[in-house]
C-alpha cells in the first residue's frame, strides 16, 4: 500500500513537472507566434496567474495517469502512455473547457479554426513529459 501512495504522490509531481514544460512550451509558441500565423488566438503571458492554475491541473491529470501504470505489470510504456491519457485533458479542454466554462466556442473555434491542433500538441507535451518524469522519479523499481 505505501509504494502505491508513493507512486500516486510520483504521478501527481510528474503531472506538475509535465505542466510546466507544456506551459513554457505554450508561452515560447505564443512568443515566436507560431498560433497567431496559424490564425489561433493563444498567446497567453507567462504570469503566476496563467502558470499555477495550470500546474494544479496537471497535477491532477497526473493522478489519472497513476490509474493506468498503478498495477505492477502495468509500469514499462510510461511515455506511451502519458501521450495516450493526454487524449482526456484534450478532450476535456476543447469539449468542456472552451465552451462551458471560457465561452469560446465548441472546440475554441472562436480562438481560430486551428486551435483543437494546438490543444492537441500542447496536451501531447505534456503526455510526454509526465511519462518521463515519472519514468526518472520511479526508476526501475
Amino acid at each position: 500500500m505505501l509504494r502505491s501512495r508513493t507512486l500516486m504522490t510520483v504521478c501527481f509531481c510528474a503531472g506538475m513537472l509535465g505542466a510546466l514544460c507544456c506551459s513554457l512550451v505554450a508561452w515560447q509558441a505564443g512568443q515566436l507566434g507560431l498560433p497567431a500565423m496559424a490564425g489561433v488566438r493563444m498567446a497567453p503571458s507567462l504570469t503566476p496567474d496563467w502558470l499555477y492554475p495550470r500546474l494544479i491541473w496537471g497535477g491532477l491529470w497526473g493522478l489519472i495517469y497513476f490509474l493506468v501504470v498503478a498495477p505492477p505489470k502495468a509500469r514499462r510504456h510510461w511515455v506511451r502512455k502519458g501521450l495516450w491519457i493526454s487524449l482526456l485533458p484534450t478532450a476535456f479542454q476543447l469539449l468542456v473547457v472552451f465552451p462551458h466554462m471560457t465561452g469560446h466556442g465548441w472546440l475554441g473555434l472562436d480562438l481560430g479554426q486551428l486551435t483543437p491542433i494546438f490543444v492537441f500538441f500542447n496536451n501531447l507535451v505534456w503526455g510526454f513529459f509526465t511519462g518521463v518524469f515519472c519514468r526518472l522519479f520511479w526508476g526501475r523499481g
